[in-house]
């Protein structure tokens, strides 16, 4: 079999609050975002960009999250406070991944947004084929207009995920996996 197709086999995500350092250094993730922007793209809009969050700047983004978060609802559970306030303090390099939608382009609107979901995923395939782990996350954050405006997106953009890379700093089992049989259809004239 070969070695592409057992890397797909076997990729998992890892979570978040497993992952520390080291994450890839800077010639290791540009090589790693070099293939991970090669994705199919209707049009060749390039509806997509990167946003990387390392350091002291991952470190206050996350803290102005968990304050956004309280202000969002200030009934927030201590349980969930806390699970904001450290979000952003485990994972030692996070890709936001942000999809430009252009509306005057004739592609529509999901196939840009597929193509920006395309690059989140090959970052994850790219960190898992180098040895680190990785997961993409969304939540509220990847919806809410004040973080839209803290990372200085254009009205035409939003995220499509925040990538979290480090290395596992655990054991990450693999999850329950649907069964193809289930999935799988012929259709039939």
């Amino acid at each position: 079999m070969s070695n592409a197709l057992s890397l797909l086999q076997q990729r998992h995500s890892a979570p978040s609050r497993q992952l520390g350092e080291p994450a890839p250094d800077a010639a290791t993730l540009r090589a790693l975002l070099e293939a991970a922007i090669r994705v199919p793209d209707h049009g060749k809009l390039v509806p997509f960009r990167l946003i990387e969050l390392r350091g002291d700047d991952k470190l206050k983004f996350g803290a102005q999250l968990a304050e956004r978060a309280i202000r969002r609802d200030p009934n927030l559970p201590e349980s969930k406070r806390e699970k904001e306030r450290f979000r952003y303090t485990f994972a030692p390099l996070v890709i936001v991944v942000v999809a430009r939608l252009d509306d005057e382009a004739g592609i529509p609107e999901i196939e840009q947004k597929l193509c920006a979901g395309n690059v989140a995923y090959n970052i994850l395939l790219g960190a898992y084929a180098l040895g680190f782990g990785a997961q993409w996350l969304t939540g509220w954050a990847a919806y809410d207009p004040e973080v839209a405006s803290l990372l200085n997106l254009a009205k035409n953009e939003c995220v499509v995920g925040f990538v979290h890379i480090g290395t596992p700093q655990a054991e990450i089992p693999d999850r329950d996996r649907p069964a193809l049989d289930d999935l799988l259809s012929q259709w039939k004239a």
